[in-house]
């Protein structure tokens, strides 16, 4: 879509499409206001872009939890030349006892025509051979290039982007390799000390001849044998790391009153400031057990205070098995909101913010427990698909178990639809997913779920990972009205953007977006901020709070634009890529 500008002296270019963007919203809006929302619709296109590397999931049987667990993706701009690539983690595949292929990890360079060419050899961002399960997406050592931190069963890897279009495995050298069963990752700046520390979660304490001498022994429902899990099974220690400001990190676990004193079964993690106090604070979806809510405090520790907010357990005081987590604003309160996506047979979860970092579990009233309880649910995004102004939730589904499509009366199968719930603007949720096109109609076993415009026609498209097969990459057709996208450029001496909050205000309605390394399950999504805003011409007011406090904001900004956002910037915000 065609940069605009003009209307505002000094920030933009190219006044004349502006105009005719400013019309295209108005007509397309017309049966909006009547009360016609237009229809969701999404195609996958992933076959013709070029994105194509199959996620390698063990055995076919899934005898393993490990086998079953599934890998994430993300979006990044790894050679700033402003078009959005896309990174897919990798595992295995097993025969029995028998290791037949390490899967490597697929960094695709996007061309800028909708296509992609694969960009892994020449950049050296393969996975070094380990099992893949998350990765996280930040410039964690200062020096305005993304790097990529991807968590394993087995070794960590940290690639340290070199800036010429290649990256080093720096994960020994900087002290975060952790062998284990290493899951949701998040880079956060704890001690606002302008350096980004790690938190990493684990799974269960499980070493590789363990997984390749699982044998499905559990009894499912006295119907079939399956993976034996994960009650039963020791949980694994989450680790924080804390940045020496020099690219290093020590485990610093037990001094940020970090300790995984249950060893729950981690699963994602999500850095937010969810208690509105300026503070990072940290949210592990654990399966099975307890969620944990790290609050965090200004000298860089925290505090465990899940259960005592409403944000551990679901309203009738029940652990769930957490998967994957998002965090934005469902309801337009401008308070954070967590949606924590959870095994079948029992609802996703909404928490509502009520103030004070204090939440309550408003799945039923919004109504999105209905739709996700038959469903085995992982990757999820807070993300505005129509950009009518609010917030929609996406999420990725798929089953464990192959072994239940041999059980008719079972219920429910292994590969599932993925699920698409629009929001009505007040907060309550509507399963339009039979409606959203093509792209929602194919069932997998799906898992990680990255949300970007990869097309840079200003609406969200989605990337999802699924076992044993290819990602889909589910263009975003939608005839949605206008937007803004708005990419934070920290200056190097200015300090880390994960952990910004960007405001924008139209009229009445006020929106909110927060810049994080990871959502969803094991995910990174599009670090340019989308804001869908549906009728309106102009954004009022757009403000910035940066992680160190210091506020930037900027007023009257034409809609349509992709904008970067310089850190200490005089005047006004430019147009880019």
């Amino acid at each position: 879509m065609a940069e605009g500008g003009g209307a505002v002296p000094g920030i933009l270019r190219g006044g004349e499409a502006l105009t005719l963007l400013f019309a295209a919203v108005v007509l397309d809006l017309a049966g909006a206001a009547a009360g016609q929302a237009p229809p969701l619709s999404f195609v996958d296109v992933a076959a013709d872009s070029g994105i194509s590397r199959v996620l390698l999931a063990g055995r076919p049987g899934k005898d393993h939890l490990l086998d079953s667990a599934g890998a994430g993706a993300a979006w990044l701009d790894y050679d700033q030349d402003g078009d959005l690539d896309a990174y897919l983690v990798n595992g295995w595949r097993l025969d029995g006892a028998t290791v037949v292929e390490k899967g490597r990890n697929a960094l695709y360079r996007n061309l800028g025509s909708g296509r992609f060419e694969d960009a892994t050899d020449r950049a050296g961002v393969g996975g070094e051979g380990e099992w893949g399960a998350g990765v996280a997406v930040a410039d964690y050592d200062g020096d305005s290039w993304p790097d990529l931190f991807l968590s394993s069963f087995g070794k960590n890897v940290l690639y340290r982007n070199r800036g010429d279009g290649t990256f080093e495995n720096v994960a020994s050298r900087a002290g975060v390799e952790s062998p284990g069963w290493n899951t949701g990752a998040a880079f956060l700046d704890s001690d606002s000390d302008g350096d980004l520390d790690l938190y990493v979660a684990t799974y269960i304490s499980h070493s590789l001849e363990q997984v390749l001498q699982a044998r499905p022994d559990l009894d499912w429902k006295g119907m079939a044998k399956v993976a034996v899990g994960p009650f039963g099974l020791r949980g694994a220690a989450d680790h924080y790391f804390e940045s020496d400001g020099k690219g290093g990190f020590t485990d610093a676990t037990e001094r940020a009153g970090l300790s995984d004193k249950l060893l729950g079964y981690g699963f994602a993690v999500r850095a937010a400031d969810l208690d509105v106090d300026g503070d990072q604070d940290l949210y592990v979806a654990n399966d099975s057990e307890p969620n944990y809510l790290y609050r965090g405090r200004s000298d860089g520790t925290f505090e465990e205070v899940g259960l005592w907010t409403g944000a551990a357990l679901d309203g009738d005081g029940a652990a769930q098995a957490g998967m994957g987590v998002t965090v934005g604003d469902a309801n337009a309160d401008g308070l954070p909101d967590i949606f924590v996506t959870n095994f079948q047979d029992d609802h996703c979860t909404l928490y509502l913010g009520e103030g004070g970092g204090f939440f309550r579990d408003a799945s039923d009233e919004t109504g999105v427990a209905a739709p996700t309880y038959p469903l085995l649910s992982w990757g999820t995004a807070f993300v505005d698909l129509d950009q009518d102004g609010d917030q929609d939730l996406v999420v990725a589904n798929g089953h464990i178990y192959p072994q239940v499509d041999a059980h008719p009366d079972s219920g429910t199968s292994y590969r599932q639809r993925n699920l698409l719930l629009r929001n009505d603007g007040a907060g309550r949720f509507t399963d339009v997913t039979a409606d959203a096109g093509p792209g929602f109609k194919p069932a997998k076993s799906n898992r990680g779920l990255a949300t970007g415009d990869f097309d840079d026609d200003g609406d969200p498209d989605l990337l999802i990972t699924a076992l044993d097969d290819r990602p889909n990459l589910l263009r975003n057709d939608t005839a949605g009205g206008a937007w803004l996208s708005v990419l934070l450029d920290p200056a190097p001496i200015a300090g880390p953007a994960i952990g910004a909050k960007v405001t924008v205000r139209t009229g009445t309605r006020t929106q909110w977006r927060d810049l994080a390394s990871s959502d969803s399950f094991l995910s990174s999504h599009d670090p340019r901020l989308h804001f869908g805003l549906g009728a309106a011409t102009t954004a009022d007011r757009l403000e910035i709070r940066w992680p160190d406090g210091n506020r930037q904001a900027y007023e009257g900004i034409p809609v349509n634009l992709r904008l970067v956002v310089p850190r200490r910037l005089p005047d006004r915000p430019r147009t880019g890529g």
